[in-house]
């Protein structure tokens, strides 16, 4: 089984158990585990690496969309805690499949206006591997990145970022700085390949589940 301790998922085993029993929580979407992936830990198939994808706005390979449903479920588990979350993400390497961390945000748990789902696994996978750059690994994540988590993971030296609903899809439910992650890149002498909407309805229903639209409105009625 996974190892999940405040919204992080080490890849200890494989398992998909975990996932099964979420399908009722993402409304009018169902959810089925794929035995056919390891999605903790190393698989047969192996990701596209950014040397593979020439279009940015291309939307993502097969196997992009079983990791990105296998981490919407993943994501969804935190709708039967106390901190539902919509924001999920998960850093694989980019040529074996192999995961190496999963985190969701914890912005209101850790009193940290940056503890994005992004910026975390980002932080917690260079921890893991005692380095500061995450080059040949790929983040997938069920929100399109904001500008500052962006702007991370050219820092890190990530080979791709594959994305689920859209920033301007966030937006409908919060406050966002609305510049789209692809954009980041095209202002930045570092190159990482942006592919999505990956599985965009979704990770769209993360956003619409009453269980979240109860928690967006407790937070928008909240005083920063």
């Amino acid at each position: 089984m996974n190892e999940i301790v405040e919204g992080v998922s080490y890849a200890t085993s494989s398992s998909c158990d975990s996932f099964c029993h979420i399908t009722p929580v993402l409304s009018s979407v169902r959810l089925d585990c794929y035995h056919d992936i390891d999605v903790l830990g190393s698989t047969a198939s192996t990701c596209r690496s950014a040397r593979d994808c020439e279009h940015p706005s291309q939307k993502g390979s097969a196997l992009d969309e079983k990791r990105m449903r296998a981490l919407a479920a993943w994501t969804a588990l935190t709708f039967q805690t106390p901190n539902p979350v919509p924001y999920g993400a998960e850093i694989v390497h980019s040529e074996s499949g192999e995961s190496l961390i999963r985190a969701t945000n914890a912005v209101r748990e850790e009193h940290d206006p940056s503890a994005h789902a992004e910026l975390r696994s980002i932080r917690l996978a260079c921890k893991k591997l005692n380095a500061y750059s995450l080059s040949e690994y790929t983040l997938y994540t069920t929100c399109e990145c904001c500008p500052m988590c962006m702007a991370c993971a050219l820092w890190a030296g990530l080979d791709r970022v594959v994305y689920g609903a859209t920033i301007a899809d966030a937006a409908r439910f919060g406050h966002q700085i609305q510049i789209p992650a692809a954009e980041i890149v095209k202002r930045s002498d570092m190159k990482c390949v942006v592919d999505g909407p990956v599985e965009h309805d979704l990770c769209l229903s993360l956003f619409t589940n009453p269980i979240m639209q109860d928690a967006f409105k407790r937070w928008n009625s909240q005083k920063p």
